[in-house]
C-alpha cells in the first residue's frame, strides 16, 4: 500500500517562493476551501506535477512556474510502501528530478524518460491516469472511467487487477514470435537456394558426361545470342542512366511541400475555428438579452455592435479561409507533379537496377557456357562432390526448419494464452461480479437504483428497476456523477483488494459542487465515513492513522463547515496563495 505522507511546493502556479507544505496522512478527512483562484486545486496539480510530470489539469509545462519569480519552481512528495520511505524531487527553472529510496538516491544514469518509467512501473506501479482513476475524482480535467476509450478502461482495469505483467509478456513474445518467423522465412529460402543448386549441378554433371561437337557448336551460338542481349540490354541502361541524370525536383522538394502543406492546412483549421468561436458569440448576442452569469441587462445598442463587429470578423476570416483554400489547392497541385516526376525517376531507377542484375546475370550465363565449351572433358568427380556437399546441407537446413516449426507452434500457444482475449480476459472475468456487485452497492448508498453491469469489454448495460435500458450518456450530469463516484470507490476497493494500486489517499476536487444534489452530498458523505477496511470509520480526533485520507475541495464552505476533523483554507495575499 502506497501511504503518501506530505507535499510541499513553491513558485508553483500562484504559489509565491515561501514553501506551502501539506501532510497527507495527518487527518481523515480534510475540508479544502478558499475563494476562486485561491490555489485549492494548486495542491492537486503540485502531486500530479511531483509523481508524473505533468500537472493533474491542462495546463503547458512552461505555465507551471510562478509568473512573479518566473524561476526555482520545486515539488517534494514524501510517501512510503511498506518498510520503505521514498522522497520525490521535482523542479523547473532549474530542471531537477529526483528519487530517494531511505534517503539514497537512486541512479540517474538513464535518461529522465526512463527515470519516470522506473518510478511509475517499479515503485508505485500506477500510470498517470491509474493514479487519477483511484485517487482523484474532480471537476476540472477529468476524464471519468465510463468516459474512457475501451483500450483506456482496459488498461486501468489491468494496472488495478495488477495483470499488465501478461501484457508485457505478450509484447516479449511479439518480439521473439518476429525473429523467429524472421529466421524460419531465412531457412526456407536457404533450402530453395540449396534444391536449385542441387539441380544445376546435376544438369551441369549430365551436360559434362554428354558433352560433344555438336554440343560445342549449340553451346557457341547460345553464347552469340546471350552476348547479343547483353549488348541491347548495356544500350537500355545507358539511355536509363541518362533519363535519371536529368536535373529535376528532389525528395527534399517533396518534404518541404509536404511540410508547406500541413503547415497551411493546421492554419486553416485554426481560422476555422475563429469562425467557429465567432459565430458561436454571435449566436450568443442575437438570443440573449442579459448575462447568465451576472443577470444584468445588455444594451441592444451594444448587442447590435457586438453582431456587427462579429459579422465582420467572420467576413474577414471566411474570406482568408478561401484564400487559404486556393493557397492549399496550388500546393496539392504542385506537390502531385514533384510526387510524379519523383515515381517515374523511381520507376526507372528500378528498371535499371533489373536492367543491371540482367546484364550480370547473361554475362555469368556466358561465362559458364564458355568454360563449357573450352573444357568439354573436364573432371565430374568435383561436380558430384558439391553437389554430396549440397544434399548434406539441405538436410542441415531441413531438420533446422523442423526445429523452427516446432517452436513456432509454442509460441502460437502462448500468444493465444498471453492475448487480451486469453489469461487476462479469464482473470477479468471472475472479477467482474465482484466488481459489478461493489458498483451496485455504492450506487444504492447514492440513492441511485439502477443494475449496473460492465462485460468483459467494459461496456456497460444500465437497466431501471422497471428493466428500461439505459447508456452512461444518457444520464443527467447528477445521474453521471454518481455512476463515477460508485467506479471511482469500486476501483479502489478492488485495489485494496489486490493491494496493487492501493493508496491512502483520496482528493475530491469540487465534487461536492458541480452535479450532485443535497441528497447526493448527504450519501456521498456516507460512502467517506466507511472507507476504513474495518468498514466502521468515524472521524475523530484519535491520533491513529487511517487507511483512507480524503481532501474534499470545495466552494461550499457554509454547506460542509463542521463535517470534517480538519481544514484547510487558501487565500491570496499581495498575488500569492496561502494557507490561511
Amino acid at each position: 500500500m502506497i501511504v503518501f505522507k506530505k507535499l510541499t511546493y513553491k513558485n508553483f502556479l500562484s504559489t509565491g517562493d515561501q514553501p506551502t507544505t501539506i501532510y497527507l496522512n495527518k487527518d481523515q478527512a480534510t475540508l479544502v476551501v478558499g475563494q476562486n483562484g485561491s490555489g485549492k486545486s494548486t495542491m492537486l496539480d503540485a502531486l500530479s506535477f511531483g509523481l508524473f510530470g505533468k500537472p493533474h489539469r491542462s495546463i503547458n509545462k512552461g505555465q507551471l512556474v510562478n509568473s512573479i519569480n518566473n524561476k526555482n519552481l520545486l515539488v517534494t512528495v514524501d510517501f512510503s510502501i511498506g518498510s520503505i520511505d521514498y522522497h520525490i524531487i521535482r523542479g523547473a527553472k532549474p530542471n531537477k528530478f529526483e528519487i530517494y529510496r531511505n534517503g539514497k538516491l537512486l541512479n540517474q544514469e538513464s535518461h529522465a524518460r526512463d527515470y519516470q518509467k522506473i518510478l511509475e512501473t517499479n515503485i508505485l506501479k500506477l500510470n498517470h491516469k491509474s493514479f487519477h482513476q483511484v485517487v482523484v475524482l474532480g471537476s476540472s480535467n477529468f476524464v471519468p472511467f465510463m468516459q474512457l476509450s475501451t483500450w483506456h478502461r482496459r488498461q486501468v482495469i489491468e494496472e488495478l487487477l495488477d495483470i499488465n505483467v501478461f501484457t508485457k509478456m505478450n509484447n516479449i513474445l511479439k518480439d521473439k514470435y518476429n525473429i523467429l518467423r524472421a529466421e524460419l522465412k531465412e531457412t526456407e529460402h536457404t533450402i530453395e537456394i540449396l534444391n536449385e543448386k542441387i539441380v544445376l549441378t546435376n544438369q551441369h554433371l549430365l551436360e559434362l558426361n554428354a558433352l560433344d561437337e555438336e554440343k560445342k557448336k549449340e553451346l557457341t551460338e547460345d553464347i552469340k545470342t546471350l552476348e547479343g542481349e547483353v549488348n541491347q540490354l548495356i544500350e537500355r541502361q545507358k539511355d536509363l542512366q541518362d533519363m535519371i541524370n536529368k536535373p529535376g525536383p528532389t525528395k527534399i522538394d517533396l518534404d518541404k511541400l509536404t511540410g508547406k502543406r500541413k503547415k497551411l492546412v493546421s492554419l486553416g483549421g485554426q481560422i476555422k475555428g475563429k469562425v467557429d468561436s465567432n459565430k458561436k458569440q454571435k449566436k450568443f448576442f442575437e438570443e440573449n438579452h442579459s448575462c447568465p452569469t451576472c443577470k444584468q441587462e445588455m444594451s441592444q445598442e451594444m448587442r447590435t455592435s457586438s453582431i456587427t463587429e462579429l459579422n465582420k470578423k467572420i467576413k474577414e476570416t471566411e474570406d482568408g479561409i478561401n484564400e487559404l483554400d486556393l493557397e492549399i489547392e496550388k500546393v496539392e497541385k504542385e506537390h502531385t507533379n514533384v510526387s510524379d516526376f519523383l515515381y517515374h525517376i523511381q520507376s526507372k531507377a528500378s528498371e535499371l537496377t533489373r536492367v543491371t542484375g540482367n546484364i550480370t546475370t547473361t554475362n555469368s550465363k556466358i561465362s559458364k557456357l564458355k568454360e563449357k565449351v573450352d573444357k568439354p572433358s573436364a573432371d565430374t568427380s568435383k561436380n558430384e562432390e558439391e553437389l554430396n556437399n549440397l544434399k548434406i546441407d539441405k538436410l542441415g537446413a531441413l531438420e533446422k526448419k523442423s526445429n523452427q516449426v516446432e517452436k513456432k507452434s509454442y509460441y502460437d500457444a502462448l500468444y493465444e494464452l498471453l492475448k487480451d482475449t486469453g489469461i487476462k480476459t479469464k482473470i477479468i472475468r471472475e472479477y467482474l461480479p465482484v466488481m459489478n456487485n461493489l458498483i451496485n452497492k455504492y450506487l444504492q448508498v447514492l440513492d441511485f437504483f439502477v443494475s449496473f453491469h460492465l462485460d468483459e469489454n467494459f461496456d456497460e448495460t444500465i437497466k431501471s428497476r422497471y428493466r428500461d435500458e439505459f447508456s452512461y450518456s444518457s444520464f443527467s450530469e447528477g445521474e453521471k456523477q454518481r455512476i463515477d463516484l460508485a467506479l471511482l470507490f469500486s476501483w479502489r476497493q478492488i485495489a485494496k483488494m489486490k493491494n496493487s494500486a492501493n493508496t491512502n489517499l483520496l482528493m475530491l476536487d469540487e465534487t461536492f459542487d458541480s452535479s450532485l444534489d443535497a441528497d447526493g452530498v448527504d450519501n456521498l458523505l456516507k460512502i467517506l465515513y466507511t472507507l476504513d477496511d474495518n468498514n466502521d470509520l468515524h472521524f475523530s480526533s484519535s491520533k491513529a492513522p487511517a487507511t483512507t485520507n480524503t481532501f474534499i475541495i470545495s466552494h461550499k464552505q457554509d454547506l460542509l463547515d463542521g463535517k470534517f476533523p480538519a481544514k484547510i483554507e487558501f487565500e491570496k495575499q499581495n498575488n500569492f496563495s496561502k494557507i490561511k
